[in-house]
């Protein structure tokens, strides 16, 4: 992976203040999970739980293989890489079932985000979700946390050809948006995730989730803007 990003991006992305982000913003595509949800917590826990179900052993290295996959393409890994008898709408529902409890009842929004989408809103900005969760789970999780009516439009990566690192869901959610994807601003708090932005010709502010923590210093080398928390960009 570093090899990867030091041949597209160079040592250092450009830099740009907080105060600035928004400057010449049309469109704000954001990821869910980790990003505007506290919920990549419970990622790993599941695919141990599932494995374990089939009689099968967790990879360490499992969550860093699979990250940024669409819900498609992570249930075709799991079936080749672990022989899995069940097909691949089979093996999508059970991991819908296993997290819809959690969606509904402990994931909640990472701090400082509602009063950031208030901002937004106010300044008529469009707004976007481009995920690798399942379409499900994103539309009730949206909903539950009450912030659906400032999204303008929610598509996952199922609905493209490739997840991230490739560019595509990015692109697509910008063109549903309407917006050109250089006056598109993305946030992500995965490695592959702000590739695939920087890649779609987005200006990319990365975010910290401790899920994700050991991929920060490679992901501030690549993004226009590192954040800890959205309440920093409340000014």
């Amino acid at each position: 992976m570093e090899e990867l990003t030091e041949e597209l991006f160079g040592e250092s992305a450009s830099r740009i203040p907080v105060n600035r982000l928004l400057e010449g913003v049309k469109a704000i595509i954001f990821d869910l999970d980790g990003t505007l949800i506290d919920s990549m917590w419970m990622w790993k826990q599941i695919d141990i739980d599932y494995l374990a179900s089939k009689g099968k052993a967790f990879p360490p290295n499992l969550q860093d293989t699979i990250s940024g996959m669409s819900f498609s393409e992570t249930a075709v890994y799991f079936k080749k890489t672990f022989e899995l008898e069940d097909d691949l709408e089979v093996i999508k529902k059970c991991w819908n079932d296993m997290a819809y409890d959690m969606y509904n009842t402990r994931v909640t929004l990472k701090e400082g985000v509602r009063e950031f989408l208030d901002l937004v809103k106010e300044r008529g900005i469009k707004t976007g979700i481009a995920t690798s969760n399942s379409s499900e789970l994103a539309f009730s999780v949206v909903k539950r946390l009450g912030i659906d009516a400032y999204i303008d439009e929610i598509h996952t990566a199922c609905e493209v050809e490739k997840g991230k690192p490739s560019p595509d869901i990015f692109l697509f959610v910008a063109e549903t948006l309407g917006v050109d994807p250089s006056e598109c601003l993305v946030f992500e708090d995965v490695l592959r995730g702000v590739i695939a932005g920087r890649c779609a010709g987005m200006r990319v502010c990365a975010c910290y989730d401790p899920v994700a923590e050991y991929e920060d210093t490679e992901k501030k080398k690549i993004a226009n803007c590192f954040i800890k928390s959205f309440n920093e960009l409340l000014i």
